[in-house]
C-alpha cells in the first residue's frame, strides 16, 4: 500500500511540475502553417522553450542587469549549449 501511495504522489508532483512552467510555451507550440504541434514535436519543441526561457532569466550582466543585443544572444547561445 505504501509503495502505491509513493508511486501515485510521485506521478503526480511529476505532473505538477511538468504542467507548471508550460503554459507559454504551450501556447507558442505552433507549426510553420499556424496549426498546433502534437506528439514528439510538440515536447521537443516545450524542452527547448523551457531551456530558452531559462537562460534568458540567466542573461544578466555583472551588475545584476538584463543583457541585450548581441551580448544577450550570446549569453543565450553559451548557455543552451551548455544545457545540453
Amino acid at each position: 500500500m505504501k509503495r502505491l501511495m509513493f508511486i501515485a504522489l510521485v506521478s503526480a508532483v511529476g505532473f505538477l511540475g511538468s504542467a507548471h512552467a508550460t503554459p507559454a510555451c504551450e501556447a507558442r507550440a505552433l507549426s510553420k502553417d499556424g496549426k498546433p504541434l502534437s506528439g514528439a514535436a510538440k515536447a521537443s519543441f516545450i524542452k527547448k522553450c523551457e531551456k530558452e526561457a531559462a537562460c534568458e532569466a540567466k542573461a544578466l550582466s555583472k551588475d545584476g542587469k538584463p543583457l541585450s543585443g548581441a551580448a544577450k544572444a550570446s549569453s543565450i547561445k553559451k548557455c543552451m549549449s551548455e544545457a545540453k
